[in-house]
């Protein structure tokens, strides 16, 4: 074997943002897990491209929501124009925005330190959080504010190394990319750029003057990018719009209860910790050392790094109902943190923890190929589920390769090691989630020639599946949950899941299935099961089915 030398830690940051797309794409594909959130960006993008309103958003039901700014909406929007009403192209954009955020961590590494090793390693750590991973699977706006707000971080990076001599682009990055992360979500952007911009004005190593600050026209700009959705939305609906959009953003999601506080505040902490495994466990030798010499460096990075982690459990401690998405805003600041510090404390040239690590999620990939192995041995595969074992099988020949090559493992095999662990849960997720309701309804409401409006009773996240795969040419309609039945009146044709329609009266109807989809309880029992026989009885036994109702 031969010794370990110094190395970048990623010959190209572009390869890193293509095995991103191409090993987390697959899951966006399709349904593989539904976030229930998704539907109000879908839903309302439907709307927007029958009725050619591309700046008020609906619900399923035809009325209108106004908790979240538009820029998720035009996302989702955009994906349609592109591809078409489909689950691929709900995600696409989101899909893109996850892989920028690890090229900006990396461009936020080479701003401050210069250091390809560090800009690196940040890349890596950004590239193999879970959390983004997901969020970039998702049509919510949770992985385009961490875009537009790792965007602004670029701002103050070149801000706080350069002081007062900082170029005007570093103005103009902070201030487009926080009007652009309040066009996402409101006022979480407020809250982080506030507090970056209060701290380049008063930091005790490199104040900046307001004058320097208070660029008027990145500033300007910045304000109309956050305020111009707003403005056109009091005009057009004046202050119902902003009692909505207030209540979501303060009146429903901010706690006072001291213990939900620390509470919250403590699962904040965990979470942010371990969303950074297992690169964090690799700075904990020497971290003290390390931490003091970071903090000699470059004390004005370190502490405005430290800060906005700190806002963000505050934040998220806050709130009347925690979810760990809520911390990625700040990911890549802190991955960047976290990568100077394994860089100045030798945490990449620790040949022991690097294996470990490595072992521990190289032994993840193999128990997950196995089941996919399994899986298509038992007939529940197909051409693609060979796809899936085949590259898997490559990965490990790489990982081995690696481990035979080399005293001290490149960092680069852990990250790809998450990536690759997440490709091949895809692979399993595909099989026991597809089709899904919508797929199977449009085929049957293509086939009766329907024409007119559809009312829908049952689950909305169901529903929103069935209207984006009957795309612009139907106009299917959420009914309420209590009124469903006086509501359904007044259509000609409905959709009712199972446990409704013993509840209408059928008389003067065609009654006829729609589509029946396996209960997600019965998954464990669907992926036990050793036969394709065996899982099509499960799923006549324990499915949910849809019925379509037309008027006689």
């Amino acid at each position: 074997m031969r010794a370990a030398q110094p190395y970048a830690v990623i010959s190209n940051p572009w390869v890193l943002l293509l095995l991103f797309c191409g090993l987390v794409g697959p899951f966006a594909l399709d349904f593989h897990l539904h976030y229930p959130d998704e539907i109000y960006y879908r839903d309302a993008a439907v709307k927007m491209l029958q009725t050619g309103d591309y700046l008020t958003t609906y619900l399923g039901s035809g009325e209108l929501r106004f908790k979240k700014p538009i820029l998720t909406y035009w996302a989702v929007l955009a994906g349609f124009k592109l591809f078409g009403v489909q689950a691929f192209g709900s995600r696409f954009f989101f899909l893109l925005a996850g892989a920028a955020t690890v090229g900006l961590t990396y461009l936020l590494g080479k701003t401050v330190f210069g250091d390809r090793r560090i800009a690196g390693t940040a890349a890596l750590i950004s590239a193999s959080n879970l959390i983004l991973i997901f969020a970039a699977t998702r049509s919510i706006p949770d992985v385009l504010l961490v875009l537009t707000l790792t965007g602004s971080a670029l701002g103050f990076a070149g801000l706080l190394r350069d002081g007062e001599q900082a170029k005007k682009k570093f103005l103009w990055l902070l201030y487009l990319g926080l009007g652009l992360a309040f066009e996402v979500k409101g006022l979480p952007a407020v809250a982080l750029g506030g507090i970056g911009i209060l701290y380049l004005r008063f930091n005790p190593w490199q104040r900046i003057s307001w004058k320097k600050l208070l660029y008027l026209p990145a500033l300007l700009v910045g304000i109309c990018l956050a305020l111009f959705w707003f403005v056109a939305m009091w005009q057009l609906h004046g202050s119902i719009f902003l009692a909505s959009f207030l209540e979501d953003q303060v009146g429903t999601r901010v706690t006072s209860r001291v213990l939900l506080v620390l509470q919250n505040g403590t699962v904040a902490t965990l979470l942010l910790v371990g969303m950074f495994l297992p690169w964090v466990a690799l700075a904990i030798p020497k971290l003290k050392n390390a931490l003091a010499t970071a903090w000699k460096e470059n004390p004005q990075f370190f502490a405005f790094a430290l800060l906005w982690g700190l806002a963000i459990v505050g934040m998220g401690a806050l709130t009347s109902k925690f979810y760990e998405r809520y911390l990625l805003p700040v990911a890549p600041v802190l991955a960047l943190w976290l990568a100077w510090i394994l860089v100045r404390g030798g945490g990449l040239d620790r040949a022991k923890g690097l294996k470990i690590a490595a072992v521990f999620l190289l032994s993840l990939v193999v128990l997950v190929v196995g089941v996919n192995a399994w899986l298509l041995g038992t007939g529940s595969g197909d051409g693609w589920s060979y796809v899936y074992l085949a590259l898997g099988f490559l990965f490990l020949g790489y990982g081995v390769w690696a481990f035979l090559r080399s005293v001290v493992l490149p960092p680069k095999v852990l990250a790809l090691s998450v990536l690759f662990l997440f490709f091949q849960v895809t692979g399993i997720t595909r099989l026991i989630s597809l089709p899904h309701q919508g797929s199977k309804v449009a085929k049957v409401v293509e086939e009766m020639g329907v024409e007119g409006p559809i009312g829908f009773a049952g689950s909305l996240h169901e529903g929103s599946k069935i209207r984006m795969s009957l795309g612009t040419s139907y106009d299917l309609v959420d009914l309420s949950r209590e009124g469903w039945k006086e509501e359904a009146k007044n259509y000609s044709y409905l959709i009712l899941e199972d446990r409704l329609l013993s509840k209408w009266d059928t008389l003067g109807f065609r009654v006829s299935v729609a589509s029946t989809h396996l209960d997600s309880k019965a998954i464990p029992d669907f992926i036990r099961a050793c036969s394709l026989a065996e899982r099509e009885e499960l799923w006549v036994k324990q499915g949910k089915s849809y019925y379509f109702l037309q008027k006689k």
